[in-house]
């Protein structure tokens, strides 16, 4: 089973930030140049990135636009390919992100309150470019930058949404955000299971250890991890991390 480390690059009006749990209020900046970190995650050997446009997620359109800019300059850092979400609601700001460069598309509030767009996303551009955004919080799957609530699970949308012909979902366990507190393993695990998705999981990570557990369940649909403050922060070394995935491509299930 192939297993990804996705690093993450939050943008907040052109800068790189963390957010804590999810809250604009309890931000840190980690980075005013987004593409010479992008350069640093790709000189480590990352194949992958994880762009985020805060602004965009919570519905700031003008901060948004400085994160757009960068997203471009992201998309053109050799070696990488980029998937991007945050405040993607419409098929043509799904179309401007494709023709900024990146490769896959993450649908959050919209795999909730307008399922047509998923539709139309993997009519047009197929289910390898399309990764579903499953935020939850206590359970239920929150929206709109993990501002406004949902009486859904995300298993109840996961499996929806496979039903219409996605493979790819992002999981995030909003209460462990940035908090380094560890990641929701097994719950991943479960709605991989349950939803018949390959998940990413988002959340949490504060070690190789927590990789490692992750790790244990790429045979159970578990594709991958985000990570953001453990790198920012030196808790993780990003070619260790690689390292370990490579050493182990096939990882035994619990």
């Amino acid at each position: 089973m192939t297993f990804t480390i996705f690093p993450a690059i939050d943008l907040h009006q052109g800068k790189v930030v963390r957010l804590r749990q999810g809250d604009p209020n309890r931000r840190t900046e980690y980075a005013q140049d987004p593409v010479s970190v992008a350069e640093r995650w790709a000189e480590a050997g990352a194949s992958w990135l994880h762009v985020v446009n805060l602004d965009g997620a919570l519905g700031d359109v003008e901060s948004a636009k400085a994160n757009r800019t960068a997203l471009a300059q992201i998309c053109h850092v050799p070696g990488v390919r980029v998937q991007f979400g945050g405040g993607l609601r419409h098929l043509e700001d799904v179309r401007a992100a494709f023709d900024a460069g990146v490769t896959r598309v993450v649908l959050g509030t919209a795999a909730v309150e307008n399922p047509k767009l998923v539709a139309e996303v993997l009519a047009l551009y197929g289910p390898e470019q399309l990764v579903v955004g499953l935020d939850a919080r206590e359970g239920l799957v929150v929206t709109r930058g993990w501002q406004q609530e949902t009486p859904l699970t995300a298993i109840e949308i996961g499996q929806r949404m496979r039903e219409m012909g996605t493979r790819y979902a992002l999981y995030t366990e909003v209460g462990r955000d940035g908090m380094m507190s560890g990641p929701a393993a097994e719950l991943t695990a479960a709605l991989a299971q349950l939803t018949g998705l390959q998940v990413i999981a988002s959340g949490g990570v504060r070690n190789l250890d927590d990789v490692r557990e992750l790790m244990l369940y790429a045979p159970k649909g578990v594709c991958g991890v985000v990570i953001g403050r453990a790198l920012y922060e030196g808790a993780i070394d990003l070619s260790a991390a690689l390292q370990l995935v490579a050493q182990q491509d096939q990882p035994h299930a619990r």
